[in-house]
């Protein structure tokens, strides 16, 4: 029997690229006939120095961050809504409440250790981009944690404290040592690297690779 292998992700919640890389990577799986997939996700903040609060819209946001016209920030949230439609996404831009992502980064190391961490990455990217919830602040993440089954409580005590701030700047490290400047990225079995969001053939044809390299090399 072939040994399961890992694809370890590091992406943004904030990332509008890695929702649709995720579904692309799930598109592949569904059509991947090979060992079982272990799926670790890592944090990366696009932009660490964002503000736990910020009064305006993610237009007004992205203008300024990245100093675009209006005209031109409505033209790439046309064309990104678009894509993400076509992979089953509804996003609402218009409804995104910018925030610093680093304890939403913290909940999904958390819920990992729960055994929840794919649940919980799902709920944080939906609750973002397409329901216009709040995910920066400690109470709002312990509520998206108790909506997936975890103890709200135990959530809530483990962003309070800290606990997992070290693992994320651990992904960090680990992101800047694999010289990864972008969101998503994805290794495959710890030897491929793609970076950003891939059509779902690309994710197969990697997934591959790496199950008959793994073949060969047990044989």
């Amino acid at each position: 029997m072939t040994a399961p292998f890992k694809i370890d992700i590091w992406s943004d919640i904030a990332c509008p690229w890695c929702y649709i890389g995720k579904r692309r990577l799930e598109a592949a799986l569904d059509r991947f006939d090979g060992a079982p997939v272990q799926i670790t996700w890592h944090g990366f903040e696009l932009n660490p120095d964002a503000p736990a609060e910020y009064p305006g819209t993610q237009a007004d946001y992205l203008a300024k961050h990245l100093g675009a016209s209006p005209q031109q920030v409505q033209q790439m949230s046309a064309q990104v809504t678009s894509l993400a439609a076509r992979e089953g996404l509804d996003y609402d831009l218009d409804a995104v409440q910018i925030t610093n992502t680093g304890k939403a980064h913290e909940l999904i190391h958390f819920a990992q250790t729960q055994g929840k961490g794919a649940e919980m990455k799902e709920r944080l990217l939906k609750a973002y981009f397409t329901d216009g919830r709040h995910v920066g602040r400690i109470d709002d993440l312990a509520d998206l944690a108790a909506e997936i089954g975890l103890d709200r409580a135990a959530a809530r005590q483990a962003l309070e404290s800290g606990d997992f701030a070290k693992d994320v700047a651990d992904d960090k490290a680990q992101a800047r040592a694999f010289g990864i400047q972008g969101v998503p990225f994805f290794v495959m079995g710890g030897k491929y690297g793609l970076s950003g969001a891939q059509e779902a053939d690309t994710f197969l044809q990697a997934l591959n690779k790496v199950q008959s390299e793994q073949t060969e090399t047990s044989e």
